[in-house]
């Protein structure tokens, strides 16, 4: 077992040549120096001993004897045999996950059963440890959680668990204690474990990640996730993938909504300005089942963008649609409505001389040239729209970044676009149901069309600049909120002993008054009678 435990329970050790020499203190601390040269090369250590004896040190028939007093028994006079030193080599990629958790705003702690000095190699080697921390600080055995047998204050622990790095020599019970330590801080825990004792951790923290080839059911039982590798590095893949998820539901929200924004505004003008509505009730309807719908959930199947985990942790607290997410919905509303107009009211002059309601009413074929202008406005909406879902793939990016990266994008936009010249160009769907033109509006038209998406891709792109400016500064406020949090709670920690300590003078100069009076009482009070 661990050699440090080992030894101390040993009177006597075996010399190479095969003799027996008695274990003074000085052979003890030799074979303690042999233990840390050992462990400081990550090198786990254990020691071998035994007891020679003719009988056991107990009675075999005695059910009363229990199992630890047996071994207590057993234990005892040990002969030291030597050392046995294994490695455990790191896997590949974990000093690269442990880096990219680091700078996703994630604090990687270590906590092992192994010796401290190993603990500590260990943990240099992937980089838990780096070399500008105190491994006097950073690093600690778990006898010092709790001194006496105790567990320390919540004070004390918070103090502790909110600098140390690595827990050596860690029993199960204290993963759980450090667990209720990190969320008293209203950090979020994320804890991983294999055993059954584990379990108790597993299930306190807010999520336990059970190993799925060496844990056991009760673990798995215990935790939310699973690892199917045994492999650190998928817990960052999956906090990657995570964010990229919820970033990806960010980008559907923010589409969906910027494109409805714009058609209620494109509406609102023509009815405040006098001008023909621009499109039927079932156009509406086609828009947003057929045209809209496809790219705004193939959004949500966005990958991660590079630099997302470079991104702070968000607030547990924090909406889905941040305020400078509003702010770009409706700018890029507005932007979609101004270039749709735009084009709305050059159709209109074109097709119809004029533009107001009551003027248009006046002249010869007036549903036909209006339904010419609708479809040109239609045509370029679908593609404002599909030039819109590619510009929305990010919030501070250009366009044409990683363009085809996501696949169900392109099927998406295919899609798009083959019910959009259905639309327009099928009989009876066209000019009875939707009322489209689309064989009557001329080279004219399609061109009046293009200035849609054109005008969109480049007002919508020069937006970004806002957007990433707004981004930075958000992140920005993210840092210095999490800086100020952990200032006040070293601050709060660094006025407790003080607090306490005054309450504690208090309370001994309460003590000798109460203890007079108790004393006053105890002889001045009368016998209590009975009847």
């Amino acid at each position: 077992g661990a050699p440090n435990f080992i030894v101390d329970l040993c009177e006597e050790r075996m010399m190479p040549d095969g003799s027996v020499s008695k274990m003074t203190d000085a052979a003890k601390a030799e074979v303690l120096k042999v233990v840390d040269e050992y462990s400081m090369k990550a090198l786990r250590v254990l020691a071998v001993a035994v007891r020679p004896m003719k009988e056991l040190p107990f009675d075999t028939n005695d059910d009363e004897i229990s199992t630890d007093q047996k071994f207590s028994a057993l234990r005892q006079n040990l002969r030291l045999l030597g050392l046995v030193a294994s490695i455990d080599p790191d896997r590949d990629g974990v000093k690269d996950s442990v880096l990219a958790a680091r700078g996703a705003g994630i604090r990687v702690v270590m906590i092992t059963g192994d010796y401290l000095k190993t603990a500590i190699a260990i943990a240099k080697n992937v980089q838990i440890l780096q070399p500008q921390d105190d491994e006097a600080t950073a690093a600690v055995d778990c006898n010092s959680l709790r001194p006496g047998g105790q567990y320390l204050e919540n004070r004390e622990m918070d103090r502790m668990t909110s600098t140390v790095r690595v827990f050596a020599r860690a029993k199960p019970e204290d993963k759980l204690e450090i667990v209720k330590s990190i969320q008293r801080m209203g950090q979020v825990a994320a804890m991983t474990g294999d055993g059954v004792n584990d379990a108790p951790a597993l299930n306190q923290a807010n999520i336990g990640v059970a190993m799925g080839i060496q844990g056991t059911e009760v673990a798995k039982g215990a935790s939310d996730m699973i690892l199917t590798d045994d492999n650190f590095c998928s817990i960052v893949s999956a906090v990657e993938k995570g964010r990229a998820i919820y970033s990806g539901i960010q980008k559907f929200v923010a589409f969906i909504m910027s494109v409805h924004i714009a058609e209620v505004m494109q509406i609102f003008v023509c009815i405040v300005a006098g001008i023909p509505v621009m499109r039927t009730p079932l156009q509406i309807l086609f828009l947003i089942l057929v045209t809209d719908l496809p790219p705004s959930i193939a959004l949500g199947m966005e990958p991660g963008e590079p630099g997302i985990l470079k991104l702070r942790p968000r607030p547990k607290t924090e909406p889905i649609v941040l305020g400078w997410m509003w702010f770009s919905m409706f700018l890029n509303g507005a932007v979609l409505s101004l270039v749709i107009i735009g084009v709305y009211i050059a159709a209109l002059v074109y097709y119809c001389g004029e533009v107001l309601q009551a003027e248009i009413a006046t002249i010869d074929n007036s549903t036909l040239q209006l339904s010419k202008a609708r479809t040109v406005t239609f045509i370029s909406l679908v593609w404002s729209e599909n030039v819109r879902s590619y510009i929305a793939r990010s919030f501070d990016k250009p366009f044409y970044v990683n363009l085809c990266g996501n696949k169900m994008m392109q099927y998406a936009i295919v899609l798009a676009q083959l019910a959009l010249y259905s639309a327009i160009f099928i009989p009876f769907l066209s000019d009875k149901i939707l009322v489209l033109r689309g064989s009557d509006i001329g080279g004219v038209g399609w061109a009046l069309a293009v200035i849609g998406p054109v005008g969109t891709l480049i007002l919508c792109e020069l937006s970004k600049v806002i957007t990433y400016y707004q981004m930075k500064n958000y992140q920005r406020w993210l840092a210095k909120k999490e800086a100020e949090n952990a200032a006040k709670l070293e601050a709060e920690m660094a006025a407790s002993p003080k607090k306490a300590e005054a309450e504690s003078s208090s309370k001994e100069a309460k003590e000798p008054l109460a203890s007079s009076v108790d004393k006053i009482e105890k002889v001045e009070r009368p016998p209590a009678v009975r009847l």
